[in-house]
């Protein structure tokens, strides 16, 4: 009988902790997409000469000091996309997005789409951008393609 009552304690504390999880969850994503919509309502396209790109964290990035005082605690240890370029006369240190980081070109002239130092956006100005290589597949996971085929079900793209 006593471990009937052990297991409904933890499950009502499961429950609880799931619950508050839930509802931090939904508040944490509806404050993202405020940020977001004010990222993309000052943003504005700007040409620039990528010089460098490098992961680096946040003090070694060569940021302003204001970046670093609104920056929360537990994120200036972590390593960001930085993005060094000379936009007109000046050379500036930037914040890529994650998801463009690996296809902006080194040593090329882009046009980005920027809001403050926060780049979000990219084009090339002359001809195409190099898309990023995908990384060559291990021994084991071409196996496991190459062992799907064979069995008739369709390769895990």
């Amino acid at each position: 009988m006593k471990w009937w009552v052990i297991l409904l304690i933890v499950l009502v504390v499961l429950i609880a902790i799931l619950a508050v999880l839930y509802f931090l969850g939904n508040k944490m994503q509806k404050k993202q997409a405020e940020q977001e919509k004010q990222i993309q309502e000052m943003a504005q396209w700007v040409t620039m000469l990528v010089i460098d790109k490098k992961k680096l964290k946040l003090k070694d990035a060569g940021l302003p000091a204001v970046v670093m005082e609104q920056t929360p605690k537990y994120m200036r240890r972590a390593k960001m996309p930085i993005v060094k370029a000379k936009v007109g006369p000046q050379i500036v240190s930037l914040i890529c997005d994650a998801g463009i980081y690996d296809s902006v070109p080194v040593k090329k002239e882009i046009k980005a789409k920027i809001s403050g130092i926060y780049i979000t956006e990219i084009k090339g100005i002359r001809g195409k951008l190099n898309q990023p290589t995908e990384k060559k597949k291990g021994k084991f996971k071409a196996w496991v393609e190459k062992m799907q085929e064979k069995a008739g079900a369709k390769p895990i793209k």
